[in-house]
């Protein structure tokens, strides 16, 4: 499972393209997948020939966020544990948002939760007009703090907090509209649009695009300091640990309704 829930492969042009690989369950990241995503991303970075990397969900999902099964059963488990799970999201978005190369992803399907968080840590994300998004963690009890920063870069503060607070969901239009996505292509034509986009990156010098880059973040405070992933993750564990957390969890494992909300007497 470790070996293949994120893949990479690296082309003669210097892509690499990372693909997550649990489409059985809409590529919904575990603590292995998290810490292969990280690995792996730590060695693309290291590869002379890297020009840019491509993120992709295998099956018919980009990535439906996390695996509720694997958060309710960190949940029962000691603080320390839980602390390693927040961790290892904190750790894994934080190395996509500094990547020293262009970052694109490509979304179909769902993009939930953290997906809409590797979207946020992208230098480039297109979607295909079916393509179905939100930021649902609150309505499961628990707190989206591992990619809260990255939210309010990308959406700005005014659209993180509508979306992050309602957890509803909105169509690729929307996420247009929000900034969460750049472009929005028919599924036919996606590949060409990336091969075009692409073009453009090879058609830069890497090191100056890497300095770009390093410069926009660094310049703007959005390089993260262990001090600020230390309380992101400090306040995901605390929250999926808490009472909420845990009903929430139960609630999505037994497909009922959580208590907090309305109507949730035993409905599905």
């Amino acid at each position: 499972m470790e070996e293949t829930s994120v893949t990479l492969n690296l082309d003669a042009h210097g892509i690499a393209t990372l693909t997550l690989n649990r489409p059985e369950v809409g590529n919904a990241y575990d603590e292995v997948l998290l810490r292969r995503f990280r690995d792996l991303l730590e060695e693309a970075a290291g590869r002379p020939e890297l020009r840019a990397l491509v993120v992709r969900g295998a099956g018919r999902h980009f990535q439906c966020g996390a695996d509720l099964r694997w958060m309710a059963e960190v949940a029962g488990q000691s603080p320390e544990r839980g602390r390693m799970a927040s961790e290892a999201s904190v750790d894994a978005f934080r190395r996509l948002n500094e990547f020293p190369a262009p970052t694109l992803a490509l979304v179909q399907g769902a993009c939930f939760g953290g997906g809409c968080g590797l979207l946020c840590c992208v230098d480039i994300a297109l979607a295909v007009p079916e393509a179905v998004f939100g930021l649902t963690e609150v309505r499961v009890g628990v707190a989206p703090t591992p990619i809260s920063t990255h939210l309010v870069h990308a959406l700005g503060l005014r659209q993180a907090r509508r979306y992050a607070l309602t957890g509803e969901r909105f169509d690729a239009a929307t996420a247009l509209r929000i900034g969460l996505v750049h472009e929005i292509v028919p599924a036919p034509e996606i590949e060409d649009r990336l091969g075009a986009l692409l073009s453009e990156v090879l058609a830069a010098a890497p090191r100056a695009v890497a300095v770009t880059k390093h410069s926009l973040l660094r310049a703007n405070r959005l390089l993260l300091t262990d001090k600020d992933a230390s309380a992101l993750a400090d306040e995901s564990r605390l929250q999926r640990a808490s009472e909420e957390g845990r009903e929430g969890l139960l609630a999505f494992r037994e497909k009922r309704r959580p208590s907090w909300q309305p109507g949730n007497s035993g409905e599905g």
